[in-house]
């Protein structure tokens, strides 16, 4: 079977499942097993069942189910709700200023739950009736919203970073790195055009009648300091080269508990809900992490890896406009696919093109990385426009498309700016390095 058959045959396939409604694991795992016996008859099975093997010997794979446990228990608490009432309280009479402050507590949630769709959801349930009272503008509340919450897979600790780092072979502490520094940098971004718009437009995003007082809101600090100083110390530990992500995940599922328990919300419907949901969702990741690997053995043993290689190098293109198209191509793919599974198809025809051609690997990753952040918000089926739907069921979906536009296009610019200016990213992602 030639390359180019190859090529059509197998991800014409996987889309083919995909829009029938076949979970992405098994599109991918069902494509694998059927060409692999056209190709190589029973000893194709031979060759899947040895890459998935090698996949669940990765050590980085262990951390996983730890930060989802992490994200799941810090979401399950009442610590989010305790947050965004800190948040409601310092927001004042700023025009704009809880909506400011949701854009916070989105990123903040983010860093606590590492998903798109936790920060999202959480964000709108707990954030949407609060400016409904203040009479904040529904299409900008729902823009800021679905956008923040995009910083899931962006802002440490970030699953779909870990297993970019296991496809490259990069630090992940130095990916950590990459993905904060551009998470806060695409939040300054959000916090900048949300307050220069209430600014000009009041009506749409109202300050508060009263303050609340000082004593009151330092009180409302005080639920949330323990939670946010266990996620920060498992970051700075990765930062610095204390601990590796597994070790770090580990120390910081155990501080959660306790952290919880001192809280005084453990008990065993708790435990029960918390350990289900982080199966479910472990299953699911790794699940695609199986799939995919038994898609590249056997699209690789091919020559089909060569070939997309091949073909990209021949184009006769500049190297920084191969980086251009190399980033549409998973901007794209993001609008229809999930994160996890454009990381583990993708990454392995790019990632040594990028690296032939000289450019700093943690930058390429962390444009690839936030080119998936916007695949999320980009219409028609970024994931989190139908987060939003759910949301507000109202909304016509063509309301939601216009009110996530100028979030869609300062996440371009952002891009834009990391693309033109490496150093954003390099200057902090080399600290480890010069240290």
């Amino acid at each position: 079977m030639s390359a180019e058959i190859l090529t059509i045959g197998m991800f014409g396939m996987v889309l083919v499942a995909i829009l029938s409604g076949v979970s992405l694991a098994f599109a991918m795992g069902g494509t694998a097993v059927i060409f692999g016996l056209l190709t190589f008859g029973s000893y194709g099975m031979y060759s899947i069942v040895t890459t998935m093997f090698g996949s669940m010997w990765s050590i980085l794979l262990s951390a996983i189910p730890l930060f989802v446990f992490i994200g799941v228990a810090l979401a399950r608490s009442k610590i989010a709700h305790d947050l965004y009432h800190a948040f409601y309280l310092w927001s004042g009479r700023t025009n704009g200023g809880l909506l400011l402050g949701t854009a916070g507590f989105a990123a903040t949630l983010s860093a606590m739950t590492g998903s798109c769709a936790a920060s999202t959801m959480t964000t709108g349930l707990v954030g949407i009736p609060a400016m409904d009272k203040r009479g904040y503008d529904r299409s900008f509340v729902l823009g800021t919203i679905g956008a923040s919450g995009t910083l899931g897979i962006l802002i440490p600790p970030s699953i779909t970073l870990i297993i970019i780092g296991m496809q490259t072979g990069q630090s992940v502490g130095r990916l950590f790195l990459g993905g904060l520094v551009s998470g806060l940098l695409l939040l300054g971004m959000f916090l900048a055009y949300v307050a220069l718009r209430s600014y000009m437009r009041p009506e749409l995003a109202p300050g508060a009648a009263e303050v609340a007082p000082l004593r009151e809101r330092v009180r409302a600090l005080r639920s949330v300091f323990l939670p946010l100083v266990i996620i920060l110390s498992v970051l700075i530990s990765i930062f610095a080269g204390i601990a590796t992500p597994t070790e770090a995940a580990a120390v910081g599922a155990a501080a959660v508990v306790i952290s919880v328990a001192i809280r005084r919300e453990l008990n065993w419907t708790y435990i029960k809900t918390v350990s289900y949901e982080t199966a479910a969702m472990t299953g699911m990741v790794i699940w695609i992490v199986f799939g995919a690997s038994a898609f590249i053995a056997v699209y690789g043993g091919a020559g089909g890896t060569t070939f997309m290689q091949n073909f990209l190098r021949d184009l006769d293109v500049s190297p920084l406009m191969m980086i251009v198209i190399l980033q549409a191509v998973t901007l794209v793919l993001g609008m229809f696919l999930d994160p996890i599974g454009i990381i583990l198809l993708m990454l392995p025809i790019f990632f040594p093109i990028v690296v032939e051609l000289g450019f700093d690997p943690i930058w390429f990753c962390i444009l690839f990385q936030l080119n998936l952040c916007i695949g999320y918000i980009s219409p028609p089926f970024g994931y989190n426009l139908f987060y939003l739907k759910i949301l507000s069921p109202e909304t016509p979906i063509s309301a939601i498309y216009r009110a996530i536009t100028p979030f869609f296009l300062l996440m371009l610019l952002t891009g834009a700016l990391i693309f033109v200016f490496p150093q954003i990213i390099t200057s902090f992602t080399d600290l480890p390095k010069r240290l």
